[in-house]
């Protein structure tokens, strides 16, 4: 009879846990999203620093620019040049190409004691009006001088110092601003200032 009632309650407690076991419960509703925050406000852009000062032209390049330092003549000797009678001497001017002879710029100087002028320079040396001009070949510049009333020559001394320099076609013919130069209306120390080179 014990074991009956023992059995019995046994089986009541495991009837009882099982009908106590309860279900998980339904899940409760999501919660409703809080109000995103305003933007805030972009701040002010600050004053642009002022532009830097425009800086001063470099100086032209030689890149292209051919000149010979100042060089000496041979002794001149009397020739006749298109039927003019005068003194003719010759320099070597290995670089002067059929290029430049055609499309370029070829500026020779003479210079002795009271300055450097451009070719072709009158003068009353020797007491008469008479012209020192160059004359350019491929890799030569002869050097002539003849009087403008041809009634002689005047020499061309040793002692006078020559220098040519030449601009090939390609090299930009502007003196600044747009300016079209004319190397052969400048002096000489203005070609120096705007080629930079040394006089």
């Amino acid at each position: 009879m014990k074991i009956f009632k023992t059995i019995f309650t046994l089986l009541l407690v495991a009837i009882f846990t099982i009908s106590c076991s309860s279900d998980d419960g339904e899940n409760g509703i999501d919660g409703i999203n809080g109000i995103d925050g305003k933007n805030g406000i972009d701040g002010k852009n600050g004053v642009d620093g002022q532009a830097g000062a425009v800086g001063a032209p470099g100086a032209p390049g030689t890149a292209n620019v051919i000149y010979s330092k100042w060089i000496t003549a041979p002794v001149a000797v009397a020739e006749t040049v298109d039927g003019t009678a005068g003194m003719s001497t010759s320099i070597n001017a290995p670089e002067l190409s059929e290029d430049i002879l055609a499309k370029g710029t070829i500026l020779v100087y003479v210079s002795f004691g009271s300055g450097t002028y451009t070719l072709p320079y009158t003068s009353t040396a020797g007491g008469f009006v008479n012209t020192i001009t160059a004359i350019s070949t491929a890799k030569k510049i002869k050097l002539f001088r003849f009087r403008h009333d041809a009634g002689g020559t005047v020499n061309l001394p040793t002692s006078l110092s020559w220098r040519y320099i030449l601009i090939p076609g390609g090299v930009a013919a502007t003196a600044g601003k747009g300016v079209k130069a004319d190397y052969a209306k400048m002096s000489y120390e203005e070609v120096c200032a705007h080629f930079n080179i040394q006089q």
